[in-house]
């Protein structure tokens, strides 16, 4: 049996105790942007659920409502109850689907954009700054690790839902 030297169980602990300070400050971040969604779906009157979704058609519309419900991890009618929501805000419009006629796809729509991008405007200031303060090659890194993050808890959500 081959047994670790000192310095290899204290890189070992410094390890260990490095990942739990990156758990606990992920932790930590999905708190705070947790709360600040609720303070800006408070603010435009829309439901965390809703801004979240009114993102996602943002960010990757158009879309299917069927599509956006698997994104999101909701059950298709939840989504149909959010879009009529956020169609009655003015946040979205449903288009026939130009190669289904039958289909829908979901759009945001740009003029309220602003509104929300206003209301976060405090975040990406503070994180321009913070990315300032990083080279390329660490911006690179944290971006990938943000990424992989991200699809890890994709699935593990999809998993949960699954089962």
């Amino acid at each position: 049996m081959v047994s670790e030297s000192p310095g290899d169980q204290g890189a070992a602990r410094q390890r260990r105790q490095l990942t739990r300070s990156v758990r606990e400050s992920l932790r930590d971040a999905s708190i705070q942007i947790s709360l600040l969604n609720h303070h800006v779906g408070g603010r435009v009157d829309l439901k965390a659920t809703d801004l979240e979704c009114l993102d996602l058609v943002t960010r990757l519309g158009p879309l299917s409502p069927s599509a956006l419900a698997r994104r999101a991890g909701l059950h298709p009618a939840t989504v149909t109850g959010i879009l009529d929501r956020l169609e009655r805000g003015g946040w979205i419009a449903r288009d026939r689907d130009p190669v289904d006629r039958r289909g829908v796809t979901v759009r945001a729509l740009r003029d309220r954009a602003g509104e929300v991008l206003g209301l976060y405007a405090g975040m990406s200031a503070a994180l321009d700054e913070i990315c300032a303060g990083y080279s390329g090659d660490d911006l690179e890194l944290l971006a990938e690790f943000l990424r992989r993050t991200a699809e890890a808890g994709r699935t593990a959500a999809r998993d949960l839902a699954g089962s």
